[in-house]
């Protein structure tokens, strides 16, 4: 379906138009809908889908047909900072023609944007995007009026969990009003998800697309090499494919990321690094750098493998496979968005074998599996079960290795006091 065709506003199609968005995706034309019958929602979408247009594209049209401004109108919560900026710039696209206004509320300022966040509450901007620490800072304050709040979202509702905002939600949401809507999305659904819908939501419609499975543009291969060849292959991979202008390289710790930009660092293309260790000020002016395609590499912490809306990104390098399956599908979901093609590459040392046999089993596919080039140095052999036991081959060689509108629309936020996850 097209945008048009679900009943959205002239104002809001023509900025979906403008901002290059054709068709709908699943997730929207299944969403869009149930929202502007103002029923309460649970989701379960992967990255990459389109969901944050799935709930920001209705909720703006009822605000626009709002017979005059009420304050702040919409709460949209989310785990890290880094979503809240990418939500808030979608909604300064999608609103380009129209009055409604909206701030994001993230850690990692100075009192100046505590101010510019505190006069935009006092205006009363339409819509808030927070992390739950600072929201609640603000809620402390006592000048957040939020009589007039109808729409809640909960974005990324499983990372927030995981990183221990369970409490943090049950209290925002005692501020809000009892007659609101509130959507809930989330890119898994356990246990723990389904105990806070049934706290939060009333009597919710459930949408589920394509849980825990990649992209199907995403071509996936794992190259089995030892780890001191890591970094040599990585050269090879990325010098043998001059067209991928857009690199993405995933580690699973902030020190191996320094080591990484390091190695690869040359004259030829610029590297650049991203982690928790970072000043916020820093890690924005990285990932505007790598949007711009200005930083053809980038190497990250998983601080980036969810909720980041980085577009054409060519190739995904999982330095090493990660422990949750899960991550595996989140990371390789930074390629291959909407309709487009991408690449993952996943470089198994015989100790990640297994885990990335359970990758394979949550995705239900058999990936590729590929030895280095002789020239670089020996692969071992794939034997998921000899790692399993906790016997891997840590050496360079051995073939057969074991194991502007309503109250403006600013778009910096003021400091989170919960510590900043990698």
């Amino acid at each position: 379906m097209n945008f048009k065709e679900l009943g959205l506003d002239d104002q809001l199609i023509e900025s979906i138009s403008y901002m290059g968005f054709e068709k709908a995706t699943p997730i929207q034309e299944q969403s869009i809908p149930k929202i502007l019958e103002g029923k309460d929602l649970i989701a379960c979408a992967q990255t990459g889908t389109g969901k944050t247009a799935a709930f920001v594209l209705p909720v703006m049209q009822q605000l626009l047909q709002l017979k005059e401004h009420k304050g702040i109108t919409t709460i949209i919560i989310v785990p890290t900072r880094e979503l809240a900026i990418q939500i808030d710039q979608q909604i300064q696209g999608f609103s380009y023609f129209t009055p409604v206004a909206s701030i994001a509320v993230y850690g990692g300022g100075d009192g100046d944007d505590w101010q510019e966040q505190k006069q935009a509450i006092l205006n009363g901007v339409d819509i808030i995007v927070a992390t739950p620490g600072k929201f609640i800072a603000h809620l402390n304050m006592g000048y957040m009026e939020l009589g007039n709040v109808s729409h809640v979202i909960l974005d990324e509702a499983d990372r927030m969990l995981d990183i221990g905002f369970y409490d943090d939600i049950l209290r925002i949401f005692s501020y809000f009003p009892k007659e609101r809507q509130t959507l809930m999305f989330s890119a898994t659904m356990p246990k723990k998800i389904r105990d806070l819908a049934s706290q939060i939501l009333k009597s919710p419609e459930e949408i589920s697309i394509a849980i825990s499975k990649p992209a199907e543009g995403v071509l996936q291969v794992g190259y089995l090499c030892y780890a001191p060849m890591k970094a040599k292959f990585i050269k090879h991979l990325i010098n043998e494919k001059p067209s991928c202008k857009s690199i993405l390289i995933f580690s699973s710790t902030k020190r191996e990321v320094s080591e990484i930009v390091r190695t690869l660092k040359n004259k030829e293309y610029t590297v650049e690094g991203i982690s928790s260790d970072l000043e916020q000020s820093e890690r924005e002016s990285v990932m505007n750098s790598f949007r711009a395609k200005q930083t053809r590499v980038l190497v990250a912490t998983d601080v980036v493998s969810r909720g980041i809306d980085v577009k054409d990104i060519n190739l995904v390098i999982n330095y090493n496979a990660p422990n949750d399956a899960e991550d595996y599908v989140h990371r390789i979901g930074r390629t291959a968005r909407a309709d487009t093609t991408g690449i993952a590459v996943t470089l198994i040392e015989p100790d990640d074998m297994y885990k990335f046999l359970r990758i394979e089993r949550l995705i239900e596919k058999e990936v590729l599996k590929l030895p280095i080039p002789p020239e670089i140095g020996e692969s071992p052999k794939w034997d998921p079960n000899a790692s399993n036991k906790g016997g891997g081959f840590r050496g360079g060689g051995g073939g057969g290795g074991r194991k502007g509108g309503r109250g403006g629309k600013p778009n910096r936020g003021s400091g989170d006091r919960r510590p900043n996850r990698s």
